[in-house]
């Protein structure tokens, strides 16, 4: 499926809270570094074409981006990056990031953020890093099923301090955005999800939409190959669909993202120019009633 003059406005728009982003957006995992992501030691990306990749994502529509403070390699930050590329930044571009996961400098993960002090300093270094005066989405990221009421009531109140304009939930279960609810309101939820991964969480996937929460899947072009990127070999089930339409498979598995419901976003990461206009396509990319059952079956599939 080529991309000439296909921008991220095919793929329909949501509201994360009063801030209206196109469905198809960018992960910006991927872009500090080549090969595995959100490893110690990463090949950092030349710098000029991660800047050119941001920038072409800009122009081609994309007006969200998902980052974080410990997407980094030895010489790359995302955030960074994004400063450098984007700033001054568009009045359209919603920028969403996470806390709770801590990366020291030699990229070595650390012990999540528990206390209010630890998750305000890793607001503030999305602060400082992206340049600016506050945040437009802030993710909590979960490990583990505890409860999220202190970590959240924590987030919750630098959004009433106006640091934060919205929050979200990562990695969490129905239970976990439940207790979030109760503290303040939740605009999105992002969760791994995609063709064969987490079939489970097809029922949350919909109660976000009844909710009127953006479910916003990450690794639904890799699925449980995670961190290391695009599968290298896919189901023929798969190949036929895409076939079928002249569209890759990384592009059928973004559109099968989408049509799982209007709320549903997608935010694929790359630092290659040509992957991006092909994601970026990918939103106008329809699936037939007899591509989804074939793909639904596929997704069922015992592993």
């Amino acid at each position: 499926m080529t991309s000439d003059k296909i921008t991220a406005a095919a793929s329909g728009t949501w509201k994360l809270g009063d801030l209206e982003v196109n469905r198809i957006g960018f992960g910006a995992m991927r872009l500090p570094q080549t090969g595995g992501a959100l490893v110690a030691d990463a090949v950092s990306r030349d710098r000029g074409q991660a800047i050119a990749v941001l920038r072409r994502a800009v122009e081609l529509g994309v007006n969200h981006i998902d980052t974080a403070a410990f997407y980094f390699s030895p010489l790359r930050s995302a955030n960074e990056l994004i400063n450098s590329a984007l700033g001054p930044y568009p009045d359209d571009l919603v920028i969403a990031t996470k806390v709770g996961p801590g990366r020291g400098p030699s990229g070595e993960w650390v012990e999540h953020a528990r206390t209010a002090a630890d998750l305000r300093g890793q607001v503030e270094e999305n602060l400082r890093q992206l340049g600016r005066d506050h945040l437009d989405v802030v993710n909590l990221r979960v490990l583990g099923t505890d409860s999220v009421a202190e970590r959240f009531g924590a987030l919750a109140e630098l959004r009433e301090a106006g640091l934060i304009r919205h929050l979200g939930v990562s990695n969490v279960t129905p239970e976990q955005l439940a207790e979030a609810r109760t503290i303040a309101p939740v605009v999105c939820v992002q969760n791994p999800y995609g063709i064969g991964m987490r079939p489970e969480q097809d029922a949350f996937v919909r109660s976000c939409g009844e909710q009127g929460i953006a479910f916003v899947p990450f690794y639904s072009i890799a699925t449980t190959a995670r961190e290391t990127g695009a599968r290298t070999t896919e189901s023929e089930e798969l190949l036929a669909v895409a076939r079928a339409h002249g569209a890759s498979a990384a592009q059928v598995r973004l559109a099968w993202t989408l049509s799982r419901g209007p709320h549903v976003l997608a935010i694929p990461g790359t630092g290659d120019p040509d992957h991006l206009d092909a994601n970026v396509a990918a939103g106008a990319l329809r699936l037939t009633d007899d591509d989804l059952a074939a793909l639904d079956r596929l997704h069922h599939a015992p592993a």
